[in-house]
């Protein structure tokens, strides 16, 4: 089914019109076997400002190959289906080291990281929690704050969330020898 305006072969269609999948949803359901086919995972998809940007991750990293794979792959099957209307710019990229978790395999990969979470309004408490992720599952997860305290979440209540980096720098006694070299480095005289 084609509809003035729509952009392309679209659907599933309510009756008298419209699209009942957001153009994340649509894009995620054509891209995700072009991943799997690559040996990616697609972790998230984003289309704000003209820009589609499409998340991959692989446990071994994700190299340049894979995105420029995944490009062409997205990049043929969204010239054939069409499914934005308008130009837009289409970027592959890695997740970086703060993740989305937006599935619950998402977050049963991250049990034991620093998360930060947000909450959709009208979820009771603060809606801004950070702490380790104990638990998750497919109904939700269970963060621990650094208070102790610990909060669950069905899937349902929330808005956004990420793991948190935290950076620990090496103690200085350890960086002291690697700093002046150590004293068997090659082309260093012991006693110098």
């Amino acid at each position: 089914m084609r509809l003035e305006g729509s952009g392309g072969d679209v659907g599933p269609w309510k009756p008298g019109g419209g699209c009942t999948m957001a153009v994340t949803d649509r894009i995620d359901a054509m891209a995700a076997p072009l991943c799997e086919r690559i040996g990616v995972e697609l972790v998230d998809v984003e289309y704000e400002g003209g820009v589609l940007r499409l998340v991959i991750d692989h446990p071994e990293g994700v190299g340049m190959d894979a995105i420029a794979g995944v490009t062409r792959e997205v990049s043929r099957a969204l010239d054939h289906e069409d499914p934005i209307p308008g130009t837009f710019t289409l970027e592959v990229t890695s997740p970086g080291l703060e993740r989305t978790l937006k599935r619950p395999a998402h977050f049963e990969q991250a049990i034991g990281c620093e998360v930060a979470v947000k909450t959709q309004p009208g979820v009771d408490g603060p809606r801004r929690v950070t702490g380790v992720l104990e638990a998750a599952d497919g109904d939700g997860i269970e963060v621990r704050s650094a208070d102790g305290s610990s909060r669950v979440f069905g899937h349902d209540e929330i808005l956004k969330a990420h793991t948190v980096f935290v950076w620990t720098p090496e103690p200085k006694s350890e960086r002291r020898g690697k700093d002046r070299g150590d004293a068997d480095a090659p082309g260093r005289k012991v006693g110098s």
